[in-house]
């Protein structure tokens, strides 16, 4: 059986304790809260798309096309990529990025395996240090700035990805 855990505020903790008292403990209550909740997501859990791709005609007027032809190049995609895209995002598959939000993705992990990677180093230096009974000497100010970019680029993660949903969803 799988274990998951999660840190919550001790007040929170608190309050759930006291529910889950009568609910017959903490174990119980979560796993009827994530079964019920995986129960009532059901309809709009959608398996992958399968099968061969099929060509669909859709006719639109000259100011839609115009339209179509400018919200698709702010987009960074072509035209039936868009349209593909929205259909998809409608049908509830996976989220539809356009190529200008996959290189920004890119980027990001590019940037954060070099931050692991610089980590990675760290400690192996401390740890080597450890070994030969040196002290290690910690250098404050580089763990802080990888501490920044690390909160920088999940800052960009969160805006590329939210501005994404947000864009498929229909919202401004």
């Amino acid at each position: 059986m799988a274990l998951i855990s999660l840190r919550v505020s001790d007040e929170v903790a608190a309050q759930f304790s006291i529910l889950a008292a009568t609910q017959g403990g903490k174990s119980a209550l979560l796993r009827r809260l994530i079964a019920d909740e995986l129960a009532a997501q059901a309809p709009r859990i959608l398996a992958l798309p399968v099968g061969r791709p099929e060509k669909v005609t859709v006719r639109f007027r000259e100011s839609e096309m115009r339209q179509l032809a400018e919200i698709s190049h702010q987009r960074g995609m072509t035209r039936t990529g868009w349209i593909v895209a929205l259909v998809r995002s409608r049908l509830g598959s996976p989220v539809q990025h356009s190529p200008n939000e996959h290189e920004a993705l890119r980027a990001m992990v590019r940037e954060l395996n070099r931050i692991g990677g610089n980590i990675t180093q760290i400690a192996r230096a401390a740890n080597s240090s450890v070994l030969q009974g040196r002290a290690v000497e910690t250098d404050l100010s580089a763990i802080q700035e990888a501490k920044l970019v690390i909160e920088r680029e999940l800052a960009e993660l969160r805006n590329v990805l939210h501005g994404n949903a947000d864009y498929w969803d229909g919202r401004p």
